[in-house]
C-alpha cells in the first residue's frame, strides 16, 4: 500500500533538496529541488553536458553530492550507513545506456545474476524467474541465446528483464532509446508504458529523445549547462507550450518546421 503523509498526501517516491553536483571546484548543478512522484514516469532531460546522467548517477550513490539530501520515500538515502543504503538499493533496478550485459552468458544469466546474490532461491527456481521476466519483456523463447545473437533493441529488453529481477520499486534508465532505429525506441516506450501500468513501478529516465519525452513522460525536470541549475519542472507537453523560458520551448520544439 502507498504510504501517506499526515493529511492523506502521498509520499514521494524520491525526493531531491538542494542538491549540488560538483567535480572538484568545478560545480556542475546546484539547487536542484524537486519531487518524482509514485507512479511516475519522471523525465531528467536538457542538452549536452548538462548533467543529467550525473544526476542519475546520485540519485542511486555512485556519485556523492557536494550538498543536499536524496529522500527514498521519507528516509534519507544521502545519511544512510552503507548497509542500509545496501538495502534501500535493493527497492531499484538499473538499465544502463549499453545494456551492461555479460557478453559470456546467455539472457537467462544475466537475468539471474541478481537472484543468485540477493535471493535465496533454489537454481531451478531461479532460472523460472528469469524466464518470466524475459517473458514480460516480449522475449520469451530467447532465454539461451547470449548478447552477440540479439539485436540492440532486444539487448536493451533484456537488460530491463534484468533490472526488474528483484522486483524493483523504482526503475533508472540512462538514454534507453540511444543506438535505436525509430520504431526499435517506440517499441521501447511501449514497454514502459506497459511496465509502469503492470507493476506499478516509478520510472525515472535521462534521455533527450522527443519521442521518447512527449510518449511516456508523467513530469520532468530541465538541467540548464549555462546557469548550472533546472530552469523549469512539469509534463513536457505543457513546458513546450507554455514554459517562460526560450530556451526550454527551443529544446523541445527542436524540429519543428
Amino acid at each position: 500500500m502507498e504510504a501517506s503523509l499526515a493529511g492523506g498526501t502521498p509520499v514521494p517516491a524520491i525526493t531531491v533538496r538542494d542538491l549540488t553536483m560538483a567535480y572538484g571546484d568545478f560545480v556542475l548543478q546546484r539547487h536542484l529541488d524537486f519531487t518524482i512522484g509514485s507512479g511516475d514516469i519522471f523525465v531528467i532531460m536538457g542538452g549536452s553536458g548538462c548533467g543529467k546522467s550525473t544526476l542519475l548517477r546520485h540519485l542511486i550513490g555512485l556519485n556523492e553530492p557536494r550538498k543536499g539530501e536524496i529522500f527514498y520515500g521519507t528516509e534519507s538515502f544521502t545519511a544512510a550507513d552503507e548497509e542500509r543504503r545496501t538495502e534501500m538499493l535493493r527497492r531499484i533496478g538499473v538499465l544502463y545506456q549499453s545494456g551492461a550485459l555479460w557478453s559470456s552468458m546467455t539472457l537467462a544469466e544475466n537475468v539471474s545474476l541478481p537472484l543468485g546474490e540477493f535471493t535465496s532461491l533454489q537454481p531451478d527456481e531461479i532460472r523460472e524467474v528469469a524466464e518470466l521476466k524475459l517473458a514480460l519483456v516480449g522475449l520469451a523463447g530467447f532465454e539461451d541465446y547470449y548478447p552477440s545473437d540479439i539485436s540492440g533493441g532486444m539487448q536493451k529488453r533484456a537488460g530491463l528483464a534484468r533490472a526488474m529481477a528483484l522486483d524493483p520499486e523504482i526503475l533508472f534508465f540512462d538514454e534507453p532509446g540511444a543506438g535505436l532505429d525509430p520504431i526499435s525506441a517506440r517499441l521501447l516506450d511501449d514497454l514502459i508504458l506497459e511496465l509502469r501500468d503492470s507493476l506499478g513501478a516509478t520510472i525515472v529516465i535521462v534521455t533527450h529523445e522527443l519521442a521518447s519525452i512527449f510518449a511516456i513522460a508523467t513530469n520532468s525536470i530541465f538541467l540548464d549547462a549555462e546557469s548550472r541549475t533546472m530552469i523549469a519542472t512539469g509534463l513536457p507537453t505543457e513546458l513546450r507550450d507554455h514554459s517562460p523560458s526560450d530556451q526550454v520551448r527551443r529544446f523541445l520544439r527542436r524540429g519543428e518546421s
